[in-house]
């Protein structure tokens, strides 16, 4: 069932307008990672309910959202979430079963007070300010159902380099590296689309800019397994990387051109 537009209120959404670029495809690497990490959740939920947050000036993203989550849990609906009006508006005509829109921000409304099992918000934080991170994170997961997933992060404009923080109800748990392997140079050109809580943070000093580093150095000593392909280079220095840095994923993710590490190795100094 389409969800319900919510009545008009009052109250004005929490947030501020994003650019809303938006490209078809270019949230894959960010699905594909939800959809294998928490799709066994979903499929537990009772009728869970995932928000694209600040989808942009076109909706392919929650579209697309819907597709690919329901292949890990087919009984998922998505609601897509604009702070912009006209962008809602335009986005009402590829409501269909599952798939709806609607006019809000960070207080992520949902009929009944509905609590979402997965936010996601790509290029969302990327305009604010560092310090305000923490309270957005804050507000995002108090509106989490028990055993939901925020997913917050950056990407290019074409998807081939992201990266992401995934949180819990109780806060940041892991940092993910995603990216088209045959386009990489070097891991650290990931450095770029940091999410707002680390990106100002890679600097001497700070453990994310430790981590870059130790992740170029990884990858400069594979460079022997390039002529095996980049996916085998890209595993090789994973392993390096696992005896240093917490891990929190393998082989099978490695595989995917993705890395993920444990939030509290990046955590920002001081």
């Amino acid at each position: 069932m389409v969800s319900r537009s919510t009545p008009p209120s009052s109250k004005r959404p929490v947030g501020t307008v994003t650019r809303g670029t938006t490209n078809p495809n270019r949230l894959r690497r960010m699905d594909r990672w939800i959809a294998a990490a928490h799709g066994a959740a979903l499929r537990r939920a009772d009728a869970p309910v995932a928000v694209d947050l600040g989808y942009g000036a076109a909706p392919w993203t929650a579209v697309e959202l819907l597709a690919r989550l329901r292949e890990a849990a087919p009984g998922v609906r998505v609601v897509g979430i604009e702070i912009e009006p006209a962008r809602v508006a335009g986005a009402k005509p590829y409501e269909r079963e599952g798939l709806g829109f609607r006019h809000g921000g960070f207080e992520v409304p949902l009929d009944g007070g509905e609590r979402p099992a997965l936010i996601r918000a790509a290029n969302v934080l990327r305009q604010y300010d560092e310090e305000q991170v923490a309270e957005v994170w804050q507000r995002l997961c108090g509106r989490l159902a028990p055993g939901g997933l925020l997913v917050e992060g950056t990407c290019d404009e074409i998807g081939r380099r992201h990266v992401w923080v995934a949180l819990g109800p109780e806060g940041p748990r892991t940092v993910t590296f995603a990216t088209r392997l045959g386009s990489l140079e070097r891991p650290s050109d990931l450095a770029e689309r940091l999410p707002k809580a680390l990106i100002h943070r890679n600097v001497p000093g700070e453990p994310v800019y430790a981590f870059l580093r130790d992740f170029d150095r990884a990858w400069a000593a594979a460079a022997p397994y390039a002529s095996y392909g980049a996916r085998q280079r890209w595993i090789r220095t994973a392993r390096a990387l696992a005896a240093d840095w917490p891990l929190a994923d393998g082989p099978v993710r490695w595989r995917q051109g993705e890395l993920t590490v444990r939030w509290e190795a990046l955590r920002p100094a001081g």
